[in-house]
């Protein structure tokens, strides 16, 4: 049997939830922007397919994309017998679909290095004994960080999460910060999550919920702008969210309205965690504002399935992302351990 094959046979019976897998030579992910209402798999037959779907977020999450990527440059293997150029093609081509996600533009990367400097005859199965092994990492990853995140959580905590950082934006276990919370649950700790919906797109309120009603976590849904008073009341003491990039510095590139989130938790004296893996730390990047933002359609934040919800002739902007300044941030968890200040140092050291 081959590696991919006996990859996704043995992953199909543990409990994940996987956004992304292989089988007969085919793609297969669950459609994130049909959530929670449809659980609909899509089938992908090419790259092009697959660079769609990573565009218009039917599948999303960094860790999610960048096993994308890794399936993506697989399946040009196999379909080219191992044609080098257009594996190359493939990869670029997967890079272009997300500027902001490091973790995609890695893992692609490590794949594009095997395809230019192996030359032996076997190339075609060490390449996918290679993308297995990296898939096999990014699971290992999010197992890892939940357990040393867990350690950052108290018997009765109540926990502040921003949009969608689980299984499905992951490998399958509870990407990164649900990964966090998940272990913490599996421990026996009384959690309880408080989940921003995350507008424009509501993944909080489509996915995060779904993920943590399938886990049986208690949790309560909340607007965006909730977040703050609720510290204020004492209602929350954590905040864990996960993590697009991490600059050199430790600054945090998140999903738009994390930096909110921070502020409001520095001013009420509680800790704010980001989940991440060694994948995510960008270490060419100083600083996050050095970083290029996705910006995406205006339609994206004017429309809500489909329908205008505002005047016809209103203007929007949508940065996907936003930078959270280092000072913010209580601690970086990752698979090695939760990182602290001062981050410039420790993070060289890792």
């Amino acid at each position: 049997m081959r590696s991919i094959e006996e990859l996704t046979s043995q992953w199909k019976k543990e409990d994940l939830l996987m956004p992304i897998w292989m089988e007969n030579d085919r793609i297969y992910m669950i459609d994130q922007l049909k959530l929670p209402s449809e659980n609909i798999t899509i089938e992908i037959d090419n790259v092009d397919q697959l660079s769609k779907a990573i565009k218009t977020m039917s599948i999303r999450g960094s860790g999610a994309i960048g096993i994308s990527g890794v399936y993506g440059m697989l399946l040009e293997s196999i379909k080219t017998k191992g044609d080098k150029e257009s594996i190359k093609k493939a990869g670029i081509l997967l890079k272009e679909t997300r500027p902001t996600a490091v973790n995609l533009m890695k893992t692609v990367d490590k794949l594009i290095e095997i395809t230019e400097t192996y030359n032996r005859s076997d190339f075609e199965d060490y390449f996918e004994e290679k993308a297995c092994d990296i898939l096999k990492d990014q699971l290992y990853f999010e197992r890892k960080l939940g357990e040393y995140g867990a350690e950052m959580i108290n018997d009765g905590d109540s926990i502040l999460t921003h949009c969608h950082s689980g299984a499905l934006a992951g490998s399958g276990f509870g990407g990164r910060a649900l990964s966090v919370i998940r272990t913490a649950h599996m421990q026996g700790k009384k959690i309880h999550v408080y989940t921003c919906e995350t507008r424009p797109y509501l993944q909080g309120a489509r996915i995060t919920a779904y993920e943590l009603d399938r886990l049986g976590i208690p949790f309560t849904l909340i607007t965006d702008g909730m977040s703050g008073y609720l510290m204020k009341l004492g209602m929350i003491q954590k905040v864990v969210v996960g993590s697009d990039r991490v600059a050199a510095n430790g600054d945090l590139i998140n999903k738009i309205g994390t930096y909110m989130h921070a502020l409001a938790a520095k001013e009420n004296g509680i800790d704010f965690y980001t989940a991440t893996s060694s994948h995510t730390i960008d270490f060419s990047l100083s600083k996050g504002m050095d970083i290029e933002v996705e910006f995406r359609p205006e339609k994206e934040v004017t429309h809500l399935n489909g329908q205008l919800i505002t005047v016809e002739n209103a203007r929007a902007l949508y940065p996907a992302f936003d930078v959270t300044p280092n000072e913010l941030i209580s601690g970086i968890i990752t698979e090695r351990g939760v990182i602290k200040k001062p981050y410039i140092d420790e993070l060289k050291k890792f």
